[in-house]
């Protein structure tokens, strides 16, 4: 039974289904906005964490916040109420706040994807795609992308209103109108299908490139002897960027496509199969993504957990990771570095020894952008810088001895 309540329908469901919708998404409200705090106090307390990189993170960290701290204090109260409490105005701006700050947080996503795959693909092109200047365009480019999507019901394309158990706000995808039905089909296609789809091939492109580069490792330690460390190190790092790309793209999934199912049912005409619960638990579902990227992007960066085990007390147990795995994920990024800057510098000879000298002297760039940046990656890629230059000089003297 559905009861008239000013601007929306209220819905008649038992108390506990309210109260229960009320306790997960505190909890989910709770963890977002203490973990999302967490990772901006690591990013401003320490001054190496502030690089254009990281700014993306520190972005995602933002929006992410700004979800969690918007929606879940008003879904909250209104499950406590059982309906909508803060009237026309207030669904609108609620609403607002969701499209906006969770349409910034997938693109987050992707603008993340794309600057892993710059740096580890193309190595050379990433040294003026992480500029401060470019960084700060593209974090603004994302803001106003997700602005315009989100200000469109209120001027007329679509409208906000309640959805579900009437305790939450969305646009309108469930009336049957050519506005409504235009803007739900293009907002799933460019807010989530698409983005989805670079996100994947970012990946794969980035599984593929390390999956070469152990190979050429492989290579250059079978012709010189190398030990067989740097090539285990290699298929371990394989491994580990194989197993982020996993995680990152199914919780990407996870999280939005049942709502996008939800809504491309209701588009496709059939949304009278809909009740208020299978409204409703997508909602929570998707509104819970706030909390799973500061533990995939930064709590289990090390940097970030050092900070916070040094800056906050009861988070001491975080510095706890053994220096073994810090030395393997050192070695290993150092010579997939290497390679693929020799890779990439193969054509131009005078330019690869002059990217070979950055690269040692400025280290402290590469360790920032990676996937889990370290401390000191230096002492691990002298090693393989020494035995590639041996290499080369063994190659250009070839010629010379013949001559003589």
């Amino acid at each position: 039974m559905n009861v008239e309540h000013g601007f929306y329908r209220q819905v008649a469901v038992q108390d506990h289904v309210h109260y229960t919708v009320a306790f997960f998404v505190l909890v989910i409200g709770t963890v977002g906005v203490t973990g999302n705090a967490l990772v901006m106090y690591a990013f401003f307390c320490n001054k190496k964490l502030q690089t254009p990189p990281n700014f993306f993170i520190m972005n995602l960290a933002v929006s992410d916040f700004l979800m969690a701290i918007t929606q879940s204090p008003i879904f909250f109260i209104n499950s406590l109420y059982k309906g909508w409490i803060f009237g026309e105005a207030g669904c609108k701006i609620y609403a607002f706040c969701g499209a906006w700050f969770g349409i910034a947080s997938m693109i987050n996503l992707l603008t993340i994807s794309i600057d892993r795959y710059i740096v580890i693909t193309k190595p050379l092109q990433a040294i003026q795609w992480t500029s401060k200047k470019r960084t700060c365009i593209y974090i603004a480019l994302v803001w106003l992308y997700s602005l315009a999507w989100s200000l469109a019901p209120l001027l007329g394309w679509s409208s906000y209103i309640p959805e579900g158990l009437m305790t939450s706000c969305t646009w309108d995808y469930m009336t049957s109108t050519p506005a409504n039905k235009s803007y739900t089909l293009m907002l799933c296609c460019f807010v989530f299908f698409v983005p989805l789809g670079i996100i994947s091939y970012c990946y794969l492109c980035m599984f593929l490139a390390i999956r070469h580069t152990s190979r050429d490792v492989e290579k250059l330690g079978s012709q010189r002897r190398k030990s067989a460390i740097v090539q285990q190190q290699s298929i371990k790092t394989e491994w580990k960027l194989a197993k982020i790309a996993f995680v990152v793209i199914i919780v990407f999934v996870l999280s939005w496509s049942p709502y996008a199912c939800v809504t491309l049912i209701a588009w496709a005409g059939y949304g009278s199969i809909l009740d208020p619960y299978s409204k409703t638990v997508p909602a929570v579902i998707a509104k819970a993504s706030a909390i799973y990227n500061p533990f995939i992007y930064a709590i289990i960066h090390s940097k970030y957990r050092n900070t916070l085990a040094e800056k906050v007390p009861c988070l001491h147990f975080l510095s706890q990771a053994t220096r073994r795995e810090c030395i393997s994920v050192s070695q290993s990024e150092s010579s997939l570095r290497d390679s693929m800057l020799r890779r990439h510098s193969s054509g131009c000879k005078p330019m690869f020894h002059r990217v070979m000298s950055m690269s040692t002297t400025d280290t402290h760039i590469w360790s920032d952008v990676e996937l889990d940046p370290i401390s000191h990656p230096r002492q691990a890629s002298y090693s393989l810088r020494a035995l590639k230059d041996k290499e080369y000089k063994s190659v250009t003297t070839l010629p010379e001895e013949k001559g003589s």
